[in-house]
């Protein structure tokens, strides 16, 4: 599995790779795990005979924006999605692009998918596939690294950071952290209807996946999108109630703060100026477009809210991601780059 790795880009900062062992996401969603570097240590345990030497430290953050419209040539949907986390390296001095990985899954029982994983979130910078110096055990861990993908039947999500305490919703259901819930419905959801109801059934834990809260944003082939949040209850003040926002073109984009009424007057409540110029530049041209977009138009718009790295953690886009949900296709740009793409389809 590990040789089907290609160096898409020929410069170390962008690889593909088919991902055909077991990752176990039954006994995965069993052991409850939501600190990563516990995850990643239970997910070697199941992969390996003999477990790795070092230890797993993954840590996940992510600016982001995202929008869902259906296309306005013809009856197909779109999900767009730009990745923005700024990397240091390890002297704090200079800004570290990225190590993107497209990984494509499919899963016994399960279904099909592509979906992307920021490699620096595990250690892996550019060119380490070929270095000869660097562990590749982690990439076992790759299906539970990923930030956004499409599944077979086009269901498409993405998760994106927001400045709060850390939800722990502690309900008694079985707990699921941050990007185990986004395998688990790139893995059986077919719609976005149904992916609300799974995350439902579970208690949502994000603490120990990286140094924010995160919402989530997802589409599906029906036209369906919809805005998953976790919320402060009254009177608390770690965020615990799942709410959903679908259905109002008006939240057809979402970026770093919260949609939620409730959480006005919060860190990254409404009013917050976190992400809120691509906020604007979202909402305006979807507006301007009457919520319609080619796809030629969907990826403009990308570009328009991609971010240079500066000084913000959120800033820096890593890669453009955009979603066609009825063709299960995928058109990517990494860095800003957007005269050069890659496209990719879930296969069938």
């Amino acid at each position: 599995m590990l040789h089907s790795m290609k160096d898409l880009d020929g410069t170390g900062r962008l690889y593909e790779i088919n991902y055909t062992a077991d990752y176990k996401l039954d006994e995965v969603l069993s052991a409850g795990l939501t600190e990563t570097t516990k995850l990643f240590g239970y997910v070697a345990y199941l992969l390996y005979d003999i477990k790795p030497s070092a230890s797993a430290n993954v840590q996940y953050d992510a600016g982001c924006s995202c929008f869902a419209v259906p296309d306005s040539k013809t009856s197909k949907y779109l999900m767009g999605r730009n990745y923005d986390y700024r990397h240091f390296n390890a002297d704090k001095t200079s800004y570290v692009p990225t190590s993107a990985i497209l990984v494509h899954t499919a899963p016994q029982g399960g279904k099909k998918s592509i979906s992307m994983v920021d490699g620096l979130n595990m250690g892996y910078g550019k060119g380490f596939y070929t270095d000869g110096n660097t562990d590749l055990s982690l990439l076992m861990g790759l299906p539970y690294a990923a930030l956004d993908g499409i599944n077979e039947d086009g269901f498409a999500i993405g998760v994106l950071a927001l400045t709060e305490k850390q939800t722990n919703q502690q309900t008694g259901k079985p707990r699921i952290g941050t990007t185990v819930a986004i395998r688990m419905l790139l893995d059986r959801a077919s719609t976005v209807k149904e992916a609300i109801k799974m995350l439902s059934e579970y208690d949502m834990d994000m603490r120990g996946s990286g140094r924010s809260n995160y919402h989530y944003f997802m589409a599906d082939a029906t036209g369906d999108y919809a805005i998953v949040e976790y919320t402060i209850p009254k009177g608390d003040s770690v965020p615990r109630v799942m709410e959903v926002f679908t259905g109002n073109d008006t939240l057809r984009c979402v970026t770093n703060f919260y949609v939620s009424p409730t959480m006005i007057g919060t860190t990254d409540g409404w009013g917050s100026s976190h992400g809120k110029d691509r906020y604007e530049t979202l909402r305006s041209t979807l507006f301007t477009n009457n919520y319609s977009l080619d796809e030629d138009q969907a990826m403009d718009l990308l570009e328009a809210v991609s971010q240079a790295p500066t000084e913000e953690l959120t800033s820096q886009t890593q890669w453009s991601s955009l979603y066609n949900l009825t063709e299960k296709t995928l058109r990517l740009t990494i860095l800003r780059e957007y005269a050069k793409e890659y496209k990719f389809k879930v296969s069938k």
